[in-house]
């Protein structure tokens, strides 16, 4: 399924407002504002906003980091600053009266800003489908309600959620048109390890997540099962992937505490996921959206997750799907393994790593698969995202 070809650039749009949050909706805040500008070069943008939105043009009202947080106990201790928040942003947005609101992503904090500007009279989008297909399905009527359009990123949820009366067009996703099909795997590789690697050393990606809590729940823990792999493959370089400088501090002290017996010292690169993911000869992965990056790269990969007891506990009762990661979702089979909460122990994790060096068919598979997975997202997304809004600027304009 293609997302419907680019219109001319309605005349009704001058000024919009965007709401994303954290580093992925920054990126793709960031992709919709070059599109958005490419077709209205005068548009003024502003909203919450992070490096990338705002280095493409975005007055940041606010900034995308102060919604890192996670996990029910996290977000409960948050709750008050996050309303606190949620409701200067409102107030500011409704004031300026864009004329199209766009939340990205984060439902919980987003929904609420949209459902007020579409009361106030203004358009309001939201850019990447909440996961009401997996779990939380009973947020339905209060999407329908809070949007006038939903922007999604696999070509199933439209269908989806025309059933429950949400109008949605599918526009791609925005990592299978950066991710080439076919990565370049030895450029990359000489780009991560400019020194170049001991012969028949596998490189080993390692990429804990982003969010402090994530960082403090899975870094001792993937850097063990990192050393464990290293022991048994003369050779191996790790090497953490970091969001921002900020990350890559944390793991550099964590690192500093644990040296390898034998082998390379582990590496940390900041903000070069995608070319680390296509330089790995295998990845070991906090589930999330890097799972997908990994896929699109065609890179064996291991994914983990621990969160609060409390957390944890709640999010098995709440979640419907038989997986977490993105691709096996996709896919509809656990192509790469899962290792959540007690079963993510150093040893599984490094024995699920070597199972799949051992076997090269296993990777030739998966690969093939990645690729049909690969052409299906890819649809020019941040062109799509930008006409399907134009397209309902104007039909709330009357100019369709």
């Amino acid at each position: 399924m293609s997302p419907t070809p680019p219109s001319a650039p309605s005349p009704a749009l001058r000024r919009v407002a965007i709401v994303a949050g954290e580093a992925s909706g920054d990126q793709i805040g960031a992709d919709l504002i070059a599109a958005l500008r490419a077709r209205h070069p005068g548009l003024d943008i502003f909203g919450m906003a992070g490096p990338r939105m705002r280095a493409a043009g975005c007055r940041a009202l606010a900034e995308v980091d102060e919604l890192a947080v996670m996990g029910l106990v996290e977000v409960l201790r948050h709750y008050p600053r996050l309303c606190r928040l949620r409701a200067r942003l409102i107030a500011a947005l409704i004031r300026a009266r864009p004329d199209v609101l766009v939340g990205i992503d984060v439902p919980d904090f987003t929904l609420e800003i949209e459902r007020r500007a579409k009361a106030a009279g203004i358009p309001a989008v939201h850019y990447v489908c909440p996961q009401v297909w997996a779990w939380r399905a009973g947020r339905l009527p209060a999407i329908r309600e809070a949007v006038d359009l939903v922007l999604a990123l696999f070509p199933f949820e439209v269908p989806f959620l025309a059933d429950h009366g949400i109008e949605a067009a599918f526009v791609g996703h925005p990592l299978a048109d950066r991710i080439p099909a076919e990565p370049d795997r030895a450029a990359a590789r000489a780009a991560v390890l400019p020194d170049a690697a001991p012969a028949g050393g596998p490189l080993l990606a390692v990429l804990p997540g982003s969010r402090p809590q994530e960082l403090a729940r899975h870094a001792a823990l993937f850097l063990d099962a990192a050393l464990a792999f290293a022991a048994r493959h003369p050779g191996t370089r790790i090497v953490f992937g970091a969001l921002n400088a900020a990350a890559a501090a944390e793991l550099e002290k964590r690192l500093a505490q644990r040296a390898p017996a034998t082998g390379p010292a582990p590496l940390v690169v900041v903000g070069r996921a995608s070319e680390l993911l296509a330089a790995a000869d295998v990845a070991l992965l906090a589930s999330g959206t890097v799972t997908l990056e990994a896929a699109l790269s065609g890179t064996p990969a291991v994914v983990a997750y621990r969160l609060a007891p409390l957390s944890w506990w709640w999010l098995r009762r709440a979640v419907k799907v038989p997986h977490v990661a993105l691709p096996n979702l996709l896919l509809g089979e656990r192509l790469l393994p899962e290792l959540l909460q007690d079963a993510a122990t150093p040893a599984a994790l490094a024995d699920a790593l070597d199972a799949w060096l051992a076997a090269p068919a296993r990777i030739a598979d998966y690969r093939r698969r990645c690729r049909a997975l690969h052409a299906s997202l890819a649809a020019g997304s941040g062109a799509a995202a930008a006409a399907a809004i134009e397209r309902l600027v104007a039909a709330r304009a009357g100019t369709a």
